[in-house]
């Protein structure tokens, strides 16, 4: 069976934008996932970690699979540690080479010790939001019941509010 997934990509560790393309690469060569839609690829600042870290580049695919989610997860994984990621020793919100998460899998809701999907935290980060409503917009949340770009611009009000 094919399914829709959609994951945000970042990293701010140079080469920056080579380590994104090298690994949707990987990911469009991995059998049964191809990459369909990619975003423009932007620049933020971090957000919580190390103030003394780099800029992110940060975007959005769309992939099609065969693979469950929790399948596509793995392989997310497997892809980032290919591109010099090291989960179990960094900082939580420090620097990283490469950061796949799976946003959207479907109209699907998991929730599992392993995968929560839409991903918890995504209709609060601009940075997953705004590369994600360039090439998808109009999908969505399964949960919240807006848009993609419904989101973004709820959470850009808040910005002026704030």
């Amino acid at each position: 069976m094919q399914h829709v997934a959609y994951i945000s990509l970042g990293g701010n560790i140079e080469p920056r934008a080579q380590t994104l393309i090298q690994a949707l690469s990987l990911l469009d060569d991995y059998e049964g996932i191809s990459v369909r839609r990619i975003s423009q690829l932007i620049e933020t600042e971090p957000e919580g970690g190390p103030a003394e870290q780099g800029k992110f580049l940060n975007g959005a695919a769309v992939l099609f699979t065969d693979l469950t989610a929790e399948e596509l997860l793995d392989v997310l994984h497997e892809v980032e540690a290919q591109m010099g990621r090291h989960r179990e020793s960094e900082k939580r919100w420090g620097p990283r080479t490469c950061d796949l998460d799976l946003l959207l899998f479907d109209d699907l809701v998991i929730e599992s010790d392993k995968l929560t999907v839409p991903h918890p935290r995504m209709h609060k980060r601009e940075f997953v939001l705004r590369p994600l409503a360039q090439i998808a917009g109009d999908v969505v949340h399964p949960v919240l019941h807006k848009s993609i770009s419904e989101l973004l611009a709820d959470l850009e009000q808040q910005d002026d509010v704030v």
